[in-house]
């Protein structure tokens, strides 16, 4: 019928699955070969890095013992240098080592003394023998800039060469076994290894298809090429981790210069927050005692017109605002806001013999000159230096302890001198974290302070614009020396050593 398909053809097959993905398990191995080589390396290195140094252990005394007969002395202390021949012999020759022509030198001079152990061997240098040996030598010229280009033309001509059986020389082996270290140095772990894996492989493939390492037992062979892998990648490794301890030391170090800057700032506003709560009672005492004399006049003096009568109040309103002013900049100056003012009243310098008293009954020995005509002073200027006094004779009594104090004082006609020395004491001790200098304490000028109390000195002697010091005695001893002047509307001086 028409319209009907009488085609008999079967219908087409279904398409068939597709295979199977393969297993990964080739890159896989491969990739489990590469970490397992490095790790080969790595262990074989570190185990001769061992075992050398046991060994420079073992022979450091018969070391040192041969360098006092060769220098005709006594072996140098570690860390000294040494002035004998042989050390300064050594010395300049790591300078050479480390010079930009000693890559140049070393590589021509490796270059000739191979085409001068082939010469008996071979009719004519220039020979198939002479290019493979200078191949192999010649190139570590450029070793230091082009590591890689090098060792790929030394190793490869080192290998031509044994492939097509020329005769193995001493020179080109020592070449091919400092490449392999120099690369080994250079290159990451796993590359190492597999840089191992491929030169014990060609090992291999010379003794299986010549005859040329025929005098050389296999393992020898091997185990060469290993080591000179392996002590290049444990050298890398020490290298490596002494820089890292060395970046790790400088910002260990830089942080403790901040901590120390910090710590000092600290320091600073501490004792300028003590200085104003004690400069507060002598400074509201005056301002108290002036408001209290504006008040109380229109009651003592007797025919006073109105306009003074509003002046007297004028001034008592103005020293009471002044109060209250002060207590608010007392408050911003405080370092510990729950500290208060001192109530009792601040010591002057007709107290400096209760004070040298009490230094007595500690157990100390101190006595008092007085140079010039003793007259009262400004109460900031008898304040601060009462407070001087009292700070030496305390680091006199912590660093010195049973030393002898001398407290100088000098009335000038424009200022105060005041110096406490002491006789400085047997045992060294430490200062405020710092090592011992000479007289026991460490030297403080100018803005740097060592401690709180130097701190706290300096501060009282600047505020005055005078000046301070403090440090080792030249005859012995420590003193301490600052100068306040009297006048008060002077330029502030800088902090100078007197």
């Amino acid at each position: 019928m028409e319209g009907v398909s009488t085609d008999p053809s079967p219908p087409p097959a279904p398409h068939p699955a597709p295979p199977a993905a393969p297993t990964a398990f080739g890159p896989a191995l491969a990739r489990h070969a590469w970490r397992l080589s490095g790790r080969v390396v790595a262990g074989v290195g570190q185990l001769l890095l061992w075992v050398l140094t046991g060994a420079g252990r073992l022979l450091r005394p018969l070391g040192r013992r041969l360098t006092a007969k060769l220098t005709g002395g006594p072996a140098p202390a570690p860390g000294v240098t040494a002035t004998a021949p042989l050390p300064r012999w050594t010395n300049a020759w790591a300078e050479v080592a480390g010079s930009w022509y000693f890559a140049p030198l070393t590589g021509l001079a490796l270059a000739v003394a191979a085409l001068a152990e082939l010469a008996p061997r071979v009719a004519s240098p220039l020979s198939l023998a002479g290019a493979f040996a200078v191949a192999s030598t010649l190139p570590l010229i450029w070793r230091r800039e082009y590591l890689r280009p090098v060792a790929a033309t030394a190793l490869g001509a080192f290998a031509a060469g044994l492939l097509t059986g020329q005769t193995l020389l001493i020179t080109t082996t020592l070449g091919a076994l400092y490449t392999l270290y120099a690369l080994g140095r250079q290159l990451p772990r796993q590359s190492a290894g597999m840089l191992a894996a491929g030169a014990a492989a060609t090992v291999a493939v010379v003794y299986l298809a010549t005859g040329t390492l025929d005098d050389v037992p296999w393992p020898a062979a091997v185990v060469a090429v290993l080591a000179a892998i392996g002590l290049g990648d444990a050298r890398r490794t020490v290298e490596t981790s002494a820089r890292t301890e060395a970046a790790a030391a400088e910002r260990t170090s830089e942080t403790l210069t901040r901590l120390t800057a910090v710590q000092r700032e600290q320091a600073v506003m501490r004792e300028r927050a003590r200085i104003a709560r004690e400069l507060h009672d002598v400074v509201a005492h005056s301002v108290s005692m002036i408001a209290v004399q504006a008040e109380t006049a229109p009651y003592t003096m007797d025919g006073l017109s109105p306009q003074a009568r509003d002046g007297y109040a004028e001034i008592a309103r103005t020293a009471r605002d002044a109060l209250v002013e002060m207590r608010r900049l007392l408050s911003v100056l405080r370092a510990d806001a729950r500290a208060e003012p001192e109530s009792a009243p601040q010591p002057r310098l007709d107290r400096l013999p209760e004070l040298l008293d009490q230094h007595r009954g500690a157990g100390g020995r101190v006595d008092l000159a007085v140079r010039g005509d003793a007259r009262t002073l400004s109460t900031t200027v008898e304040l601060s230096a009462y407070r001087i006094v009292q700070e030496a004779l305390t680091n006199a009594r912590r660093h010195a302890p049973g030393a002898a104090v001398h407290v100088d004082l000098a009335y000038l006609p424009d200022r105060l001198e005041v110096r406490v020395s002491d006789g400085g004491a047997d045992a060294r001790t430490q200062v405020l974290g710092r090592p011992a200098g000479p007289a026991g304490r460490t030297r403080v000028e100018g803005p740097a302070g060592s401690g709180h109390g130097l701190v706290g000195m300096r501060e009282r002697a600047t505020m005055l614009g005078g000046r301070f010091s403090a440090g080792p005695a030249t005859e012995g001893g420590f003193v301490v020396a600052a100068d306040l002047p009297l006048d008060r509307e002077g330029t502030p001086a800088r902090d100078a050593p007197r």
